[in-house]
């Protein structure tokens, strides 16, 4: 009877109910024993029979592969420890192709090395060293015919995986950026260098300052690239998590034969672009010297410290990012610019004795707008003087006011709104200063011109204007002596330009992005990224 429940799903069925009312007790036992050894019912009560279990020892190899080649390569080495089978498998080279692939952009075909040849190989050569002929080159690379992926993936990838991003080297006040990337079967370390003074709008300049690659099947081979002599023996050490450094072991292919001359008017040529004669400023001459002077000294052992780029919000003024921007004597430098609640900083990757890298050159107030006047009173410095006086005025009363200002609450990035209103302040706009107000609304932007009295290295600045806000430029003597900041007039003149006036110095500096893109350089978190910015900063605080 239990069992007629169970199929009826609401008790005994009808027909049982019957076969009770109509016979005895006795009869009514012995249909239920009946019913209860009914070896149909038993059967369905039972259950239908589970399936055979499937193993992945059962499974073909052609799937173990297509299975072990979507896992993490760093997965791997524990499934070669389960069996036999699977260490077989994983011999496999597609299983590694798939992996420096997907993992590291690795698309070369080792086996078509020698027929194909690699095309990065004449760049790297004729780019330390014009005379050197391609075949001479080539008889240094290894027998790729005879590599496989897993060393590729095992002894240079995820060996070196560490130190691939950007990276600020520890040269003193000047920095710089290091780019640590995979280009074909080389780790290549790109030093980024601003184009020269004053193109502003030119695309960065790169060298090799160092590669690695296997000259052997199981062992990675690491060169310096700095000099004009070819590669040569180097070595890196991994110091932290966060820091690494290199070693040239060879130092005598950095000198030339013409001596310290020499080098100087060839450093000078790549670094500037021209030659010392060409240089009429005398401060900018000893600049340049004194600058060349310290940097020799680095040319056979750095540190770099890890660097990201600054994370993206949608509410953001525009994409954060890289920048070269113009410092007069001190040529073109490189400054991140990142946005932080209600303030975006300028912070220094390339510094001056002046202002050291690390430093925040530019700090911008978001909730202070500043309402330039039309394009006739713009010309007066002193006009624009005015007005960025009396905001400053009003943040400080502001700062009095709350004089402890904790960290920026979501509320307060609200105020970094397109449609901000400007800075109250006693001065009346005029009617020409309305106008332009709402050119600036209208999306059009609004006339720009530089007030009369105001230098600026490169005179091809944007003539409109998106709109303008308060802000303070870091300033300081030789050797960051007496640093303070001081007011000045932060300028968006579209998603890829902007400017700084500095006031007191009655400079102009415009900044343009940084077109190139960078993997292994987003920063795993807004605190990491914070946290970063305090580190570059107190190493020349």
């Amino acid at each position: 009877m239990a069992v007629c429940a169970r199929l009826c799903g609401v008790g005994p069925a009808r027909g049982c109910r019957r076969r009770q009312q109509r016979g005895g007790p006795a009869e009514t036992t012995a249909a239920d024993s009946e019913l209860d050894t009914d070896p149909e019912e038993e059967r369905i009560e039972a259950g239908p029979s589970p399936p055979p279990r499937c193993s992945l020892l059962d499974l073909p190899p052609e799937l173990l592969v297509e299975i072990f080649a979507s896992l993490p390569g760093t997965d791997l080495p524990s499934l070669a420890q389960v069996c036999s089978k699977f260490r077989r498998v994983l011999h496999t080279d597609t299983i590694w192709r798939r992996r420096c692939r997907e993992e590291y952009g690795v698309c070369e075909n080792l086996r078509k090395m020698e027929i194909t040849g690699l095309s990065c190989r004449d760049i790297y050569a004729k780019r330390v060293n014009p005379h050197v002929k391609s075949g001479r080159f080539m008889r240094i690379l290894p027998d790729y015919k005879h590599m496989e992926y897993r060393d590729v993936y095992t002894c240079l990838l995820h060996r070196y995986r560490h130190i691939l991003g950007l990276w600020q080297p520890d040269i003193g006040p000047y920095g710089g950026l290091l780019n640590v990337v995979v280009d074909g079967l080389f780790i290549i370390g790109w030093m980024y260098l601003p184009p020269h003074d004053p193109h502003v709008d030119d695309p960065m300049r790169f060298k090799p300052l160092f590669r690695i690659h296997l000259m052997e099947r199981k062992l990675a081979t690491v060169e310096c690239m700095y000099g004009h002599k070819g590669p040569h023996n180097g070595h890196i050490q991994i110091v932290k998590k966060d820091e690494f450094s290199t070693k040239c072991n060879q130092t005598d292919h950095h000198r030339m034969s013409g001596g310290r001359q020499e080098e100087f008017r060839t450093w000078l040529r790549e670094e500037w672009g021209r030659t010392l004669e060409d240089i009429f400023h005398e401060h900018m001459q000893e600049l340049i010297l004194m600058k060349f002077i310290y940097t020799s000294q680095y040319d056979n052992c750095l540190t770099y410290r890890r660097i990201y780029l600054p994370p993206s919000r949608p509410d953001d003024l525009i994409k954060p990012g890289l920048f070269k921007g113009t410092y007069g004597s001190h040529g073109l430098e490189i400054v991140m610019l990142s946005f932080h609640g209600h303030r975006a900083r300028g912070t220094k990757i390339t510094g001056d004795p002046n202002i050291p890298a690390g430093q925040q050159t530019v700090e911008v107030d978001l909730r202070h707008r500043i309402q330039l006047p039309d394009i006739e009173n713009l010309r007066n410095f002193n006009e624009l003087s005015r007005i960025v006086l009396e905001v400053r005025e009003q943040v400080r009363q502001e700062q009095q006011q709350e004089p402890s200002e904790g960290p920026a609450l979501p509320q307060e990035q609200a105020a970094r709104e397109a449609d901000a209103a400007p800075a109250e302040d006693s001065r009346k706009p005029a009617d020409g200063a309305a106008a332009a107000e709402q050119l600036a609304q209208s999306g059009k932007g609004q006339p720009f011109v530089l007030p009369m009295g105001v230098s600026s290295r490169n005179e091809d600045y944007p003539r409109t204007c998106r709109m303008c806000f308060y802000g303070t430029g870091l300033i300081a003597g030789h050797g960051f002596t007496s640093p303070e900041r001081t007011p000045g007039v932060f300028l968006l003149f579209d998603e890829d330009r902007f400017g700084f006036i500095w006031l007191e110095l009655k400079s102009f500096s415009l900044y343009s992005r940084v077109r190139a893109s960078f993997r292994h350089a987003d920063a795993p978190s807004p605190q990491a990224f914070d946290e970063m910015l305090k580190n570059i900063q107190s190493l020349t605080s």
